[in-house]
């Protein structure tokens, strides 16, 4: 099988593509043929080790010294299930399923195992496409959406309760936007001005353009600020928060909290309903995913870049895009 390799930390000029053993399913896991998979900042910040200046031998204790420990990335799935293990009974061979391989990694490449019971940071995790949700959405669904949700269910959301979503138009942030709107809850969105008239379309009721002159977050006007790309002063979130409010960061909240099947399940009922939608920015062929490396690098992408890694004969369902 092919699969993309990151053999040194660098720009994406380092991306080879490698042929190399399809994996064979232990007793407890499935072998998937993954059909869309996506790039996350997340990935393209390992391939760079780009990194917190603090966070350097820490990183590189927990990512690997020379090279990445493990170079093959990919965080999020979607896919059709080929082999199933002896021990096996949730899955069959045919199913549409959907993943986050978590800390692993793995979903550059064209096939990937996982166990039936997996852990969603630490072994990865699958679980059944919803009928009616694309092969496209649900390879955007895990990672956004579910940290998104981690972050915001203890924020005490509800009607009549003011958010302001930092970095609103990123994977993250496009999520946050619809699941505090579900909630009831009154929806500022700051991102950059090409970003507006999308994160309105998503529900926020209100948006603000960090790149104007006369920016202003306000004083006081928010019960919770939640910052979805860590680029958000601990300063002005305070400033701009209500006596007694709550400032939350992606970039910290997110990395304490584990999830599993319940909360994956979850956020796929969302969208299957309609009440999140997969944002997709950009599509690229497997071939040239580079070229979507240095996309994301410029810090330009909204909602979900995605890759398609293998064309398949089944049905994806209904498609949707900005």
């Amino acid at each position: 099988m092919r699969a993309v390799f990151v053999p040194r930390y660098g720009s994406p000029e380092v991306l080879e593509f490698r042929d190399i053993p399809k994996p064979k399913p232990k007793d407890d896991e499935i072998l998937i043929r993954v059909r869309y998979t996506t790039l996350h900042v997340g990935d393209t910040r390992i391939r760079a080790f780009r990194v917190p200046a603090a966070m350097w031998l820490p990183a590189r204790l927990y990512l690997g010294i020379l090279r990445p420990r493990r170079p093959i990335l990919g965080m999020e799935l979607s896919g059709v299930v080929e082999v199933v293990g002896k021990d096996v009974t949730r899955f069959k061979p045919g199913d549409r399923v959907l993943a986050t391989t978590g800390f692993v990694g793995g979903a550059h490449a064209e096939y990937v195992c996982l166990p039936e019971d997996g852990d969603a940071h630490k072994q990865g995790l699958a679980i059944h496409v919803p009928e009616g949700l694309s092969m496209e959405e649900a390879a955007a669904l895990p990672n956004g959406a579910i940290t998104a949700h981690l972050i915001l269910r203890g924020a005490g959301l509800e009607p009549g309760r003011r958010i302001l979503i930092y970095g609103a138009s990123g994977s993250v942030g496009t999520n946050a936007i619809q699941l505090a709107k579900h909630l009831g809850a009154h929806v500022t969105a700051v991102c950059s001005g090409r970003n507006l008239e999308l994160v309105r379309r998503l529900g926020a009721d209100a948006a603000l353009d960090y790149t104007r002159d006369d920016f202003d977050l306000g004083r006081g006007e928010y019960d919770v600020v939640f910052d979805a790309v860590g680029k958000l002063s601990r300063r002005q979130a305070k400033r701009a928060l209500q006596k007694g409010g709550l400032y939350l960061n992606a970039n910290s909240s997110s990395n304490e909290q584990e999830f599993g099947r319940d909360e994956l399940l979850y956020v796929a009922g969302l969208a299957q309903a309609g009440v999140l939608e997969a944002v997709i920015d950009r599509r690229y062929p497997f071939e040239d995913i580079a070229e979507a490396h240095r996309y994301v690098d410029t810090g330009r992408k909204r909602g979900h870049v995605i890759i398609e890694v293998s064309p398949l004969s089944v049905s994806d369902g209904r498609k949707t895009s900005l």
